[in-house]
């Protein structure tokens, strides 16, 4: 039987220094993991163009989670196991080989509060704080335990492998746009971001992702002027339009050949010889060149190419060349910063009105995106751009007034029709778990 060491032997307190230290040595391991991890990958880059070299290394250090995870765990788990097993051997040595147990739970609730819960608390408050304080240190380790990471990380690779989970170590964990899209939405459910903020954030990152087909105003609503008209009809007609550019054809409304503004008509009428345009008046002289564009040109493409030709107006074509509708640049502002309206726009023609029942009646034209953003819903918009394109997607047959559908957790009643068109619908969110009264409700 091996007898006990006593307290005051000098090797028990060089074994205790030493445990200390590796605990200290494990609480820095864990601060630096849950700061390097939870720190924001913009704040450290703010901080790098400042000047501070600890966040440009804190930054490079993230580019290779798996790297860096890898070698900061490695270096945990090592000094956490030895600390344990002298602590292990130290007990044994002063209380006898029994004093294991008693080894096992003081080890445990040191790590636990010391070396865990203590640095880890304090480095998500101070995530980015300490992450380049501790970035120097953590490159270190990380070149020294290059190696044995490396062969942690074929395995690692090799058994996901196995059970088909494949790896892509270029790819992190979250994008810099879902992190922002997701801080936005969260800050917004917490109350700290306003939905008009949060909404024209939105709609800046979404550019990229929406066609201009998405926006344009359908060839059905545009407003042209005939080239082949007289010329008193085609100046009452621009002086009436409440637009400032409006397309020229001749013959066939598909057939534009040019875009007339109503300052170029101004200088010409003004410029005539009677001064009422009745004289040298030609209207194909003021005209200007038609810009098309093809309706799956992205609107953050095309808001760069309003940009550098110095325009405000396109016309949108199908692969065939066929007019589909029309764009401008205010179209694709109001997709950031809603709706913009001025002295010769209709204030009365709502595209949603709240009725006496409680529901909204929408126009049937109305963008599922808009109508998302003014409502703060979430109806979908992959199958159709449209709320009445939503709804014939869904019903799988054009509708008739009256008949109503639920889906997506809403009942969507046909208010009124044109011919094949819907113009309005009444919409209105569904309580959960409650089944149509009507059997002529058609759920989906």
């Amino acid at each position: 039987m091996t007898e006990s060491v006593p307290v005051t032997d000098p090797s028990v307190w060089i074994t205790v220094g030493v445990i200390l230290l590796l605990l200290l040595c494990s609480a820095f391991f864990s601060g630096a993991e849950t700061a390097l991890t939870a720190s924001s990958r913009g704040k450290l880059s703010s901080m790098a163009d400042d000047g501070s070299h600890k966040a440009a290394l804190a930054l490079k250090l993230t580019q290779d989670s798996e790297r860096l995870i890898g070698s900061i765990l490695l270096g945990n788990n090592l000094v956490n196991i030895f600390a344990t097993s002298l602590a292990t051997a130290l007990f044994a040595k002063v209380l006898g080989p029994n004093a294991v147990a008693v080894a096992a739970l003081v080890m445990t609730t040191l790590v636990l509060i010391f070396s865990e819960v203590l640095p880890k608390t304090y480095a998500i408050s101070n995530a980015e704080k300490v992450a380049a304080w501790a970035a120097p240190i953590v490159a270190v380790c990380v070149r020294v335990m290059a190696p044995p990471v490396a062969v942690v990380r074929r395995i690692v690779r090799g058994v996901l492998w196995m059970v088909g989970v494949e790896i892509d170590p270029s790819r992190h964990v979250l994008s810099i746009r879902e992190e922002i899209v997701g801080t936005l939405q969260l800050g917004h459910s917490e109350g700290i971001v306003l939905k008009e903020d949060r909404d024209r954030l939105l709609g800046a990152l979404d550019l990229s992702d929406r066609t201009v087909e998405e926006i344009m105003r359908h060839r059905s609503n545009i407003e042209m002027i005939d080239a082949d008209a007289p010329d008193e009809q085609i100046l009452a007609q621009a002086l009436q339009s409440p637009y400032t550019r409006l397309p020229l054809y001749k013959g066939d409304p598909e057939n534009i050949v040019g875009v007339v503004h109503a300052k170029d008509l101004l200088r010409a009428v003004h410029g005539s010889e009677d001064g009422k345009g009745t004289a040298d008046f030609d209207v194909m002289k003021v005209a200007r060149k038609p810009y098309f564009v093809p309706e799956t040109t992205t609107l953050d493409d095309q808001m760069r190419q309003f940009l550098k030709r110095h325009t405000h107006f396109a016309l949108v074509v199908d692969e065939y060349g066929d007019l589909q509708g029309l764009l401008t640049l205010e179209d694709i502002l109001e997709e950031i910063v809603g709706e913009i309206t001025d002295e010769f726009d209709d204030s009365g023609d709502a595209t949603i009105a709240r009725t006496s029942d409680g529901k909204f009646l929408v126009d049937g034209a109305m963008t599922i995106r808009d109508l998302n953003r003014a409502r703060d819903w979430n109806l979908p918009d992959t199958e159709a751009n449209t709320l009445a394109g939503l709804v014939i997607h869904e019903a799988q047959m054009i509708p008739v007034v009256g008949q109503v559908f639920i889906f997506h957790g809403f009942r969507f009643e046909i208010a009124a029709r044109e011919h094949n068109r819907i113009t309005q619908i009444k919409v209105s969110p569904v309580a959960k778990n409650s089944g149509p009264a009507d059997p002529s409700v058609t759920v989906r």
